[in-house]
């Protein structure tokens, strides 16, 4: 499916927010699992003005989107990459990779790091991606999620 992907408004923060929610809950997450991962996974409106969050759209339907923050050193962050269950296998996802790819390489990041759910780390090692290691989950610190590395 071709999508558009174009800046997020700050006005869509609070569908981003459920599109993320039900991103997550895609993979068989139980519902308090779901729960503790709210606050984690809400998109605010400041988030949108302060870095690179990108939609992909499809005659106006938000199919995903993804947030890309400075990291450390010459590092991008790519702090969040959902897609709309709905729209899981067609693409979007790879869509949105390339599309953050590019804006990691406008920036002059060396690299991208992502702190990926288990489920998603088969996607991102089709991407190119590594893994570097292993990151202490934030909603639950006894679970480890692994860390991943793209070198631009």
């Amino acid at each position: 499916m071709f999508s558009r992907i174009r800046r997020a408004r700050p006005s869509e923060a609070g569908a981003l927010s459920a599109l993320a929610l039900r991103s997550k809950a895609y993979w068989g997450y139980d519902p308090d699992f779901i729960a503790r991962c709210r606050e984690d996974l809400t998109v605010t409106e400041a988030m949108i003005a302060a870095h690179d969050v990108f939609v992909a759209e499809h005659r106006g339907r938000l199919l995903g989107f993804y947030v890309l923050k400075p990291g450390p050193a010459d590092e991008g962050a790519l702090d969040f990459m959902f897609v709309d269950p709905t729209a899981i296998g067609q693409g979007i996802g790879r869509q949105l990779w390339r599309h953050a790819v590019q804006q990691a390489a406008g920036h002059g990041y060396k690299a991208l790091r992502i702190d990926a759910d288990p489920h998603a780390e088969g996607f991102y090692r089709k991407m190119g991606a590594v893994r570097a290691g292993e990151v202490a989950s934030t909603v639950d610190p006894g679970r480890m999620l692994p860390l991943m590395r793209y070198r631009l």
